[in-house]
């Protein structure tokens, strides 16, 4: 008997149609489109006015189930990852479920910043790989808008609000996920957090006038780690899983920014034609980078491509996955 792989069956994205371009934001806080555009590469992002990340998530989760012809009720389990859950608690996995009437599917929240699509996507795998289960949906959803200060242009003008999830099924052709490194280093903390609303600084008059239940970041600090951490665990995998620069098809890059997205292309030696690009339109929408790319690329994928899933986030966290895709759409 082959061993069983965890293999994404399907690939589905929301984003909310309100656009709020550079232009808009120029309007609200002291910046310009070319200051945005030449120090990210971001253009636009999508805006959920009225909702929660739950609401995004289902509307990417509706759309798999449809898409993969699945009946929500086959469902085993669902991880989510997001650092704007709908509350505290409980979980918006378990939200999403009862929204998607999966109602024979358990579920949890993961929290890894910008690197929890690629947790997420290895945690759920392992649930494929044991046999224990069949059919697992992996969601990274973020309602960045909801922790921005539109008084602080350095954050402001990155983040943006989405959705994407995938079917993950066992798979005995050697595709699906074939290796993954995961790293985290806790001392990032002081540069990029969430100051206010956990129990180290709970909500409080004085937490709120102080802003401090908004995204802080120390921008020069996050893309130096980002740039060395992201480019340097991409090619690693590369090398662990002896994969050389025409091995790879395409490298799927958390979209934060395009120069960290640039040199982590250079790092592993691929030419900008094999890589997934569309911040410009979205933004960083944190856990829902990458599954947003897979969706929007997924008719160039042809199966047994060799993707590379790489990412680095607050915390610090960042990893990288390696999978053969396993379906022509």
């Amino acid at each position: 008997m082959n061993k069983i792989t965890a293999a994404i069956t399907g690939v589905q994205g929301f984003v909310p149609e309100d656009v709020l371009s550079n232009a808009d934001l120029a309007k609200i806080v002291d910046t310009s489109d070319e200051w945005i555009t030449t120090r990210t590469g971001i253009k636009e992002r999508r805006i959920l006015k009225n909702g929660a990340s739950s609401d995004m998530a289902v509307k990417a989760v509706e759309g798999l189930l449809k898409k993969t012809n699945t009946d929500p009720m086959d469902i085993d389990l669902v991880v989510l990852a997001t650092v704007t859950p709908d509350y505290p608690f409980p979980s918006t996995a378990n939200v999403l479920c009862d929204k998607a009437g999966m109602k024979n599917a358990w579920g949890f929240d993961l929290i890894a910043a910008c690197s929890g699509f690629i947790y997420a996507l290895s945690t759920g795998a392992q649930f494929i790989e044991t046999g224990k289960y069949k059919k697992v949906i992996v969601v990274g959803v973020d309602k960045m808008t909801s922790i921005l200060d539109y008084q602080d242009r350095t954050t402001c003008v990155i983040f943006g609000d989405g959705a994407g999830a995938v079917m993950l099924e066992p798979n005995q052709e050697g595709l699906g996920v074939q290796d993954f490194i995961l790293r985290s280093d806790g001392s990032g903390r002081e540069y990029l957090v969430q100051p206010a609303g956990g129990s180290a600084n709970p909500p409080s008059i004085q937490t709120v006038e102080q802003r401090l239940h908004f995204v802080k970041q120390e921008g020069k600090q996050v893309f130096k780690f980002a740039v060395i951490n992201m480019a340097e665990v991409s090619a690693e995998i590369m090398e662990k899983n002896n994969l050389k620069s025409e091995d790879v098809d395409w490298l799927v890059p958390h979209q934060a920014n395009l120069r960290i997205i640039d040199a982590t292309a250079d790092r592993m030696g691929l030419p900008k034609e094999k890589v997934m690009i569309n911040i410009e339109k979205y933004g960083n929408t944190t856990a829902g980078t990458l599954p947003l790319c897979l969706w929007d690329y997924e008719k160039q994928l042809k199966k047994g491509d060799n993707l590379i899933l790489s990412a680095f986030g607050g915390g610090f966290t960042w990893g990288a996955v390696y999978l053969k895709w396993a379906y022509n759409s």
